[in-house]
């Protein structure tokens, strides 16, 4: 991972729609719908589609799709998505109503939501929130050990196992090197 100040650039446009509630899986059923959707057009157009939220009110939701790209992402890769993702969603009309379309970076803390995304920054320090407690806590920070039927984290007090399952929520730890 590189490391140094990275702008998570993000473009918003108006649309329709009601959310779901969140119920502690990592993607809710909509999410999962969504991403499903958008992934299958985003090979075709070179990008990774890294994770979908559907945030905010119910009456006017924001639809956040974090993209990335092997080279990065640039304004050039934000633009184009925000047309052809906005054109999908059109398409598939996700809400009836209003809602807010958001096309980002993953910037430097990045969301990690597959065993892949994890496997791919092995080595690197992340946070976890889990579903469910473990040893009493839900809220870990470390670095990612193993990926393999389970995350191994490496805290400061110990090594966690972590079920996929269980992950409500991950992201890098960024780091920014001043030198």
């Amino acid at each position: 991972m590189k490391v140094g100040s990275l702008p998570a650039f993000f473009f918003v446009r108006e649309y329709g729609g009601v959310m779901q509630e969140k119920r502690g899986e990592m993607l809710t059923q909509k999410e999962t719908s969504l991403l499903t959707a958008i992934e299958k057009a985003a090979d075709s157009h070179g990008m990774e589609i890294i994770t979908v939220e559907v945030i905010g009110a119910k009456r006017a939701p924001i639809i956040r799709v974090y993209i990335d790209t092997p080279s990065g992402v640039s304004f050039n890769e934000l633009s184009s998505a925000q047309a052809w993702i906005g054109e999908l969603l059109d398409d598939i009309d996700p809400f009836p109503g209003a809602y807010t379309l958001e096309v980002s970076s993953p910037g430097i803390d990045r969301p990690l939501r597959t065993a892949e995304h994890f496997k791919r920054f092995r080595g690197e320090e992340a946070k976890v929130k889990t579903v469910e407690p473990i040893g009493g806590s839900s809220n870990f920070r470390g670095e990612i050990v193993s990926v393999d039927d389970v995350l191994v984290l490496k805290t400061e007090e110990s090594t966690v196992e972590i079920a996929f399952d269980n992950i409500r929520r991950a992201n890098l730890v960024g780091k920014i090197d001043l030198h």
